[in-house]
């Protein structure tokens, strides 16, 4: 009988995937729960991802973005048969810990990442950065060129500083009010 060198309390574990492939590395390890009598031994994977709005040709979108690119937290009870399980999943790369020893990610950071996923406000992904120049394409100044001189991630507004009558002028506009030159 092999002697079991892990913690075996139940707890969440970081694994790193190759990026884009988070998704199936969760349903795939998810299966695998589900057939192979690993029900008492793994129990959940999961991709963190959270709402976000995003601006792409003029119009507002809901997007769900992932909080960690490349990384799925599994919840389980680590042993040699389930880190071997986890280890040779398509997809995997490894475990996030220190050397060979994977390490359980706190109780608070997940509490942290589980709110922070069922945040149901969508956050504005604003591809814009300060010192940029915009074209403004709608309102008052539509037809101006600006250089964006703040932004307000949370609401997706933009400070814009207009050149008019030799002056520049600031200007507070919508992300959808401006396209990049």
């Amino acid at each position: 009988m092999a002697v079991n060198r892990y913690n075996d309390a139940r707890a969440w574990y970081a694994i790193n995937t190759y990026s884009g492939y988070e998704d199936k590395v969760a349903d795939s390890i998810r299966q695998r729960l589900n057939s192979i009598e690993l029900a008492d031994k793994i129990f959940d994977a999961i991709v963190p991802k959270e709402k976000q709005i995003e601006i792409k040709n003029g119009k507002r979108k809901v997007v769900d973005k992932k909080i960690f690119q490349g990384y799925v937290l599994v919840e389980m009870k680590l042993s040699d048969e389930t880190w071997y399980i986890i280890r040779n999943t398509p997809g995997v790369t490894g475990f996030v810990g220190t050397g060979t020893q994977p390490t359980p990610v706190s109780e608070k950071e997940i509490a942290k990442i589980k709110k922070r996923m069922g945040v149901e406000d969508p956050k504005y992904s604003v591809n814009y950065e300060i010192g940029e120049v915009v074209s403004i394409t709608d309102g008052p100044f539509k037809g101006f060129d600006g250089t964006i001189s703040d932004i307000d991630q949370q609401k997706g507004k933009l400070k814009v500083m207009v050149s008019m009558f030799g002056r520049e002028t600031p200007v507070e506009l919508d992300a959808l009010q401006v396209k990049q030159l």
